[in-house]
């Protein structure tokens, strides 16, 4: 098998006016797969990657210019090319991992992990790219994909737009989560800073915001849920103006995470909204009445255990 490949790597080049021996290309191939493990597509792509950029030859062997919908990503291992927007980005806990996120198109998102070894540019919350030879996986249950030093990040100007996807979640707050409250955001890239301080932009001047992470349970399955400023307000009646007075008053700005759990800890709401990353972005709400006490006893106790 591993021959055939790189016969065929071979005959593309030559295709292109370049001769390389077969034994060479396999010798290549071999090292990846016996000592490194990688899978034979990828190191076939790897090879001829790299051959390419030694002879000098333009075109890179199995490389597709088709565009492929997120929606269409169905198996794993699969090179393809895609444009979306980065919709989210999660810290990365590993050490070999530079970036992983989230980028959507018309069709659908998809989670992507951006390899510290690809030495590429890291990409932006908001902005928009085409993201040509990346590799298809299975994550979690769904598909995800790998930009390895194969890829390619190019940025666009346009402007694409993700595809709305409502979910709708009825049952009981259970947790108000840290990160709750007033918070304050970089004026630049809209991060939410720690003592003045942005990751992107260092030291800046803050702009208060309001908002709630909580998680709602429906009694078969917890779900994280995100209110922005005007969901929050309309939610809780507190408005920024009042949890900055709060704030000033009591010199703890968990006052209004405080506060904001008593409104609605317990509660019973429908929520509606699209689902980003591990998040359902409230969009609209419901309360529902006949709270029981127990129910609200319940409540607490699983919000206790979870913050234990």
């Amino acid at each position: 098998m591993m021959r055939e490949v790189a016969e065929e790597i071979k005959e593309e080049f030559s295709k292109a006016g370049v001769d390389i021996p077969v034994d060479e290309i396999e010798e290549k191939l071999r090292i990846l797969v016996d000592k490194y493990y990688v899978p034979l597509d990828e190191a076939k792509r790897s090879v001829a990657n790299s051959l390419a950029k030694k002879y000098g030859v333009a075109k890179v062997v199995g490389v597709s210019e088709t565009l492929e919908k997120i929606a269409d990503i169905d198996a794993p291992k699969k090179w393809v090319n895609l444009k979306g927007k980065v919709v989210q980005i999660w810290k990365s806990e590993s050490d070999v991992i530079s970036q992983v996120g989230l980028i959507g198109d018309e069709s659908g998102f998809v989670r992507f992990v951006k390899w510290k070894s690809a030495d590429l540019p890291d990409l932006e919350e908001e902005k928009c790219y085409l993201l040509k030879n990346v590799v298809t996986d299975y994550w979690q249950g769904q598909y995800s994909i790998k930009l390895n030093r194969n890829s390619e990040i190019i940025p666009l100007e346009e402007d694409i737009e993700v595809a709305s996807q409502e979910v709708v979640k009825e049952g009981a707050i259970v947790s108000v989560q840290q990160g709750s409250g007033l918070i304050k955001r970089c004026p630049m890239c809209k991060r939410v800073i720690v003592k003045g301080i942005c990751n992107e932009h260092g030291k800046v001047e803050g702009v208060y915001d309001l908002r709630i992470k909580a998680v709602i349970d429906d009694g078969k399955s917890p779900q994280d849920i995100l209110f922005n400023k005007e969901i929050t307000e309309e939610l809780t009646g507190i408005s920024i103006e009042q949890a900055k007075e709060w704030v000033r008053e009591y010199l703890d700005p968990s006052v209004v995470q405080s506060e904001i759990a008593k409104k609605i800890l317990g509660r019973y709401f429908v929520v509606k909204g699209s689902i980003v990353g591990q998040y359902l972005l409230v969009e609209s709400f419901e309360r529902l009445g006949g709270v029981k006490e127990e129910d609200v006893r319940e409540a607490l106790q699983k919000a206790e255990e979870m913050l234990s």
